[in-house]
């Protein structure tokens, strides 16, 4: 099976890369945002194989060390080789589990929007029994992403790490042109991931500064070589909470589908980037402003169909509520003075809209069907884009260059070429342009993932979701352990 190509951002000034994979041309994913959950136990209907006593061993022995190598598991627990059906059993759990992640439907949190297609193993284990060629059935198991292959290999290192004693915890923070223990500590320290520094030395020397510098780069700080505290907690970060970090992201990238659109538009909301694909190559990369932790941007694939130049900004009930009205009774004429008006629903209530002169959407929207209310689009607040920390929306996503999306995605729209775009958008009158190749999106939640200074980046996990999914993760494995006694 062809393994595909990562690639990344490429947003080297804001030093944030998002986890991107690049898949041959398929079929365009269905608009819905939400695959059909897989069956926690399908009902297994045909026959299941029977082992001989040299493929229980084998088969035994092959799922304990792919629970551990795939992150389902912490680790190695030894099966039984004894009860045929029972291996089978555990066999084809341990696929599912692989192929299309180990969670339960109703571990999903409503802002988990993507979940796992329903998949049959037992015909593959069949063959593979009947062939004797169980070891190359496993290796088919894992999703055919080379960021998933990545965040494997790099589990194995940092299990490895973790077994020699992981890495020391720093307590100073020293400086370029420093000598002493303190700068043998971070030498030390940094050696560890990053084999292009020596580990032994207690001069803050060039060398050093370039590898503060990487490791900067690789966790999504400001790179300026300086020990602040930001750099002091990412490099103080526990191995074993990195090897789970990793294993929450490897179970999300078991929920995707098998081929991924070559055209499309993917967020990771975790590092704020947006990145368009062409094929197998990014053709643009920008920076973005996602969700706030309580105001989460969803994980979710859906398709932009439009793109609303000028768009008003019909205010969610829970902003007005929070915060504009608040804003009105302690400045009045507030909301007239920002272009907002109030709008009677027909049924008794009312909503605010603002116009588009001043919206908070500014010139662009990018509307793709979603159970969540969010899109993509434009904003006239521009400052945020220059920090490194940029999770500062409701949960919609704010573009950094809105009009070089809007007029690469309508390239194929003959009614909507750039100039055209230009003129609609400076006459200020609001349109739905509808694109005639719609375009598939990817709200993903990447928080380890192929770097560019190491095998490995790692970015905070604002939402909080990788403790969970990790947690998850292991006591699903855990209680089908138990079942399958």
């Amino acid at each position: 099976m062809r393994r595909l190509v990562p690639v990344l951002s490429g947003l080297t000034i804001a030093g944030t890369a998002a986890a991107q994979v690049a898949p041959p041309p398929v079929a365009p994913p269905p608009v819905a945002q939400t695959q059909v959950p897989a069956p926690v136990a399908p009902v297994v209907s045909a026959p299941l194989p029977s082992l001989s006593d040299a493929q229980a061993r084998q088969l035994a022995a092959l799922i304990a060390e792919d629970e551990v190598t795939q992150g389902l598991r912490m680790t190695r627990r030894e099966l039984p080789a004894s009860d045929n059906d029972g291996l089978v059993r555990a066999a084809l759990d341990h696929a599912r589990a692989v192929r299309t992640g180990r969670l339960m439907p109703s571990d999903f949190q409503k802002d988990w929007g993507i979940q796992p297609q329903a998949w049959d193993p037992l015909p593959g284990l069949t063959d593979a029994v009947r062939r004797d060629r169980l070891a190359a059935w496993i290796r088919t198991l894992p999703p055919p992403y080379t960021g998933y292959d990545t965040l494997a290999a790099g589990l194995a290192r940092y299990r490895t790490i973790a077994a020699a004693g992981g890495w020391p915890q720093l307590t100073e923070a020293p400086k370029y042109g420093d000598r002493g223990p303190a700068v043998a500590r971070l030498r030390e320290r940094l050696a560890i991931e990053d084999a292009a520094l020596p580990g032994t030395g207690d001069r803050f020397d060039a060398a050093l500064l370039d590898a503060v510098r990487r490791a900067q780069r690789r966790y999504g700080l400001n790179p300026v070589g300086t020990v602040g505290a930001q750099t002091m907690a990412a490099l103080n970060v526990p191995v074993e909470r990195r090897i789970r970090q990793m294993m929450a992201n490897m179970e999300r990238w078991r929920w995707l589908p098998a081929e991924l659109d070559p055209r499309r538009v993917q967020v990771n909301v975790a590092a704020a980037v947006l990145t368009v694909f062409d094929g197998d190559a990014p053709v643009m990369s920008m920076k973005a402003v996602t969700g706030r932790p309580g105001n989460e941007t969803p994980m979710l694939i859906s398709r932009i169909n439009s793109i609303v130049l000028n768009p008003p900004w019909n205010v969610p009930t829970s902003i007005a509520t929070k915060e504009l009205w608040p804003k009105e009774k302690a400045s009045p004429g507030y909301l007239k003075r920002n272009g907002f008006r109030v709008i009677d629903t027909g049924n008794g209530g009312t909503r605010l809209q603002q116009s588009s002169e001043k919206s908070a959407l500014g010139r662009y929207k990018f509307d793709f069907p979603n159970d969540f209310a969010v899109y993509l689009h434009d904003t006239p607040s521009q400052s945020t884009f220059s920090r490194f920390d940029r999770l500062a929306s409701h949960g919609c996503v704010r573009l950094e260059k809105p009009a070089d999306l809007a007029k690469l995605l309508m390239k194929t729209t003959p009614e909507w070429q750039p100039a055209q775009i230009d003129s609609t958008v400076a006459a200020g009158k609001t349109v739905r342009a509808t694109m005639a190749q719609p375009v598939s999106v990817y709200l993903l939640y990447w928080t380890a993932f192929a770097g560019t200074e190491g095998p490995v980046a790692f970015r905070e996990d604002p939402y909080g979701w990788d403790a969970r999914l990790a947690a998850t993760v292991e006591r699903r494995s855990a209680a089908q352990a138990l079942a399958s006694r």
